[in-house]
């Protein structure tokens, strides 16, 4: 029985001994020095300093453009609604010379220097509007143009080629090369034959009537 006990435990050392040791041609694996550790260590800890570097300068870059894209609504908000600032000012002085034109209108007696002040205060309100790119559309005696005229009325007439522009009801405006309203406008077209007959009649009546005199 004893013997069989040590025969148990030779066989047993002889197998730890065959775990541990290396097969043939293997490297047999050594501990990591201690400064090879220490080194890692260090290398870890460098890693993760600059990973919190990086992410604090994550966010500071992160708040910096929220902040720069406020200011840009902003700014843009407020030039959206000051953007007329300008005109508005030159509009000023027009308003002014209005109501001091209406405060002394009742008590002159002078309609002509009434008519004077408005065509004054009208000629100073297309320069203020000029100065911000305000142009007014050519339109009487020019050629009908659908893209800045509208056509009102045609009317018969043999004193200018058809599809002239022989009135105005109102003017049309530019905004540099914008077209904010075309002008409105009477169009000629060619008498009809009668017209003619009658326009005809009436010219050979004034010839006759010279030749008596």
């Amino acid at each position: 029985m004893a013997e069989d006990n040590k025969e148990q435990a030779r066989a047993a050392e002889e197998n730890e001994e065959t775990a541990t040791r290396p097969e043939v041609g293997e490297a047999p694996v050594e501990a990591p020095e201690p400064s090879e550790i220490e080194r890692l260590g260090a290398e870890l800890d460098a890693a993760r300093e600059e990973a919190r570097r990086h992410h604090d300068l994550y966010l500071r870059e992160a708040a910096e453009t929220e902040n720069y894209k406020k200011r840009v609504t902003r700014e843009k908000q407020d030039a959206i609604r000051y953007a007329n600032e300008s005109l508005v000012r030159d509009l000023l002085p027009v308003i002014d010379d209005l109501e001091r034109a209406a405060r002394h209108a009742p008590g002159d007696g002078d309609p002509h220097a009434l008519v004077d002040g408005i065509e004054l205060v009208i000629k100073a309100c297309l320069e203020a509007l000029q100065k911000h790119g305000v142009t007014r559309v050519t339109a009487k005696g020019q050629p009908f143009d659908p893209e800045k005229h509208e056509a009102y009325a045609q009317v018969e007439t043999g004193e200018c080629e058809p599809n002239t522009v022989v009135d105005e009801i109102h003017p049309g405006y530019y905004l540099v090369d914008r077209l904010l309203r075309p002008s409105l406008v009477s169009v000629a077209k060619a008498p009809t034959l009668q017209d003619k007959s009658s326009l005809e009649n009436g010219e050979s009546a004034v010839e006759n009537d010279r030749g008596d005199d």
